[in-house]
Parts: C-alpha cells; sequence; structure tokens
C-alpha cells in the first residue's frame, strides 16, 4: 500500500511541475504549484517525516503560495496566455527533457550495487534514526539549518524577496509622458 500511495503522490508531484510550466495562466499555474507542493507533504509523511511535512504544508502550499497570489493579483497577470509556449517547438522540447530527466532518475534509482541509490541505504538510514531518537526530528533538522547552514538559510530568504520585488518591478506597467 506505501509502495501504491508512493507512486501517486510522485505521479501528482511531476504532473503538477509540468502543469507550473505548461498553465495556460500564471493563477492556474501556482494552483498547480499548490498540487506539486501537497504531494510532497504526502510523501514526507510515507516516510515519517510528519514535522517536515507539516512545514511543507505551512510554509510552502500556504504561506508562499499566498504571496504568490498576492503578487499576481496586485500586478494583474491572471489574465495572460500564450499559445505559442503551449503548442510550440519549446512544449516538444520540455518533453524530451523531461523524458531524459526521467530516465536518469529510473537508471540511478534501480541501479544495483554500487551504481544505484540504495547502495549503502541502510547505513545512511540507521545512522538517521539514531540521530532523531538522540535530539528528535526537529533537532535533526534544525542543528544544521541554524549552525552550519545559517548563512544559506538568511541568503534564502534574501533571495525570496528580491526575487518578489523584481517581479514587481519588471511587470509594473511603464508609465508613458503625458505629451506623447
Amino acid at each position: 500500500m506505501t509502495d501504491v500511495l508512493f507512486i501517486l503522490f510522485a505521479v501528482v508531484a511531476v504532473g503538477g511541475g509540468v502543469g507550473v510550466v505548461t498553465g495556460r495562466s500564471p493563477v492556474a499555474s501556482l494552483l498547480f504549484m499548490v498540487a506539486t507542493l501537497a504531494s510532497l507533504a504526502g510523501i514526507y509523511v510515507l516516510f515519517e517525516a510528519h514535522f517536515l511535512a507539516a512545514i511543507q504544508v505551512l510554509v510552502y502550499a500556504g504561506a508562499i503560495m499566498v504571496l504568490f497570489l498576492f503578487v499576481i493579483m496586485l500586478l494583474n497577470l491572471g489574465h495572460d496566455y500564450r499559445a505559442d509556449l503551449k503548442y510550440g517547438s519549446w512544449f516538444l522540447l520540455s518533453l524530451v527533457v523531461v523524458g531524459l530527466t526521467a530516465g536518469v532518475l529510473v537508471q540511478g534509482l534501480m541501479g544495483t550495487g554500487e551504481t544505484g541509490l540504495r547502495a549503502g541505504g541502510a547505513e545512511v538510514a540507521a545512522a538517521i534514526d539514531a540521530a532523531v531518537v538522540e535530539k528528535g526530528a526537529v533537532g535533526v533538522i534544525a542543528d544544521p539549518l541554524f549552525t552550519d547552514w545559517v548563512v544559506a538559510f538568511e541568503l534564502m530568504g534574501l533571495l525570496l524577496l528580491v526575487a518578489i520585488v523584481a517581479a514587481v518591478v519588471l511587470a509594473k506597467p511603464r508609465e508613458r509622458p503625458e505629451g506623447k
């Protein structure tokens, strides 16, 4: 049953990712992104990372997507449709890239011995389980995030802020002089 749910969540995540890129409007792409993030939270629950799943839903599927929706509505981008992006050569190229990426992922997952991702997985899982028992699930995530990776964590927040400001500046219509 767990394998079936994993495959279902994975298909929804990949389908939502494709929907984000090929959506007819920014609002539709945003809804596909919410579906992708929610399915990733489902995968986290299957892996018994309940705290990570809750953070995924609250922070990303909740707060960040609401922020993106406000930016889309503020800039009035909800009615833009470009047919050339949907059925043009870019769509065919994106299908080829998705197919090649899926092939590489399947090869990595299904490889045996030293070539597959499953090689050495039992030792890694045992080390993670021991750390969770010692520190708790939140401690295992928070310890490296706020010690070793604190600068990267702060830079990601700053990058998100810069991206939102840049989107507002670039999408804002230019004012024309009154005489022209």
